[in-house]
């Protein structure tokens, strides 16, 4: 069973829900891309598999996060509406109930990588690129990318990244704990540990996610409101929209 449109295609086989991410050159979370994915993330081949795999038709990028040159275009307001969507669509991906793997074969830049990070696990080749790059911008990640991270890594490990936005291979991704499983072949190897995963029964897998949750204390509420806040705030200033400009037209930005 397969369902194609311009930038994600979603498949189901064996209990297992693919969903390709295909929006050359380097999936840029777009509008368009935002709302297919929103569409793949409620289709009934998605909503009653027992896994679900995310990743790219691309072999450079997973996704190379939000879309600068349509950010430069926007005032507080609007990009206040777009942060929305994007977020409301990792929030709907990181409450699927059932295990959600990414994998990531290229580059995760930003919310490239936020959107692995709702993601239950990763699985990176060696090749892949790990990113939050956004404070060379001026600006934070703010699809959760501050509050998640921690989560998964640790206080300084998280902070190391965030504000360095240093860029990460594969092999310091899964020393960082960033991401679960190193394979030559990252999609072979998601799919092989899908359909592993697939093979036992759902309500068990599905219960162990919400355990492990709980455990976790994984309610992201307080802190993504801070992390929007944020990043609106350095997104009206001087700086933010300096950074996006400086990048589009590939010079360093100048701080204060």
């Amino acid at each position: 069973m397969t369902a194609a449109n311009e930038h994600v295609t979603t498949a189901c086989a064996g209990g297992v829900a693919t969903i390709t991410l295909d929006s050359p050159p380097a999936n840029a979370l777009s509008h368009a891309l935002l709302a297919e994915l929103r569409d793949a993330l409620a289709a009934p081949m998605v909503r009653g598999a027992r896994v679900v795999v995310v990743g790219s038709g691309l072999t450079r990028f997973f996704a190379a996060g939000a879309d600068l040159k349509l950010l430069a275009t926007l005032d507080r307001t609007g990009f206040a509406a777009y942060l929305a969507v994007l977020r409301g669509v990792l929030d709907e991906l990181a409450a699927l109930p059932q295990p959600t793997i990414a994998a990531l074969g290229g580059m995760a830049l930003g919310g490239g990588l936020e959107l692995a990070l709702a993601c239950t696990l990763r699985v990176a080749s060696h090749e892949a690129q790990l990113g939050l790059p956004e404070i060379r911008l001026g600006l934070l990640p703010g699809a959760g990318g501050t509050q998640r991270l921690p989560r998964l890594i640790g206080r300084s490990r998280a902070l190391d990244l965030l504000l360095t936005g240093r860029v990460v291979d594969g092999e310091e991704a899964l020393r960082l704990g960033l991401v679960d499983r190193l394979a030559i072949d990252a999609d072979a190897a998601a799919d092989a540990l899908a359909v592993q995963i697939a093979a036992f029964p759902a309500a068990a897998t599905q219960a162990i996610g919400r355990c492990v949750g709980a455990a976790a204390g994984e309610d992201p509420d307080p802190g993504m409101r801070t992390e929007l806040n944020e990043l609106l705030a350095l997104f009206a200033g001087d700086e933010g929209r300096a950074g996006i400009q400086a990048f589009l037209a590939r010079r360093e930005p100048r701080t204060g």
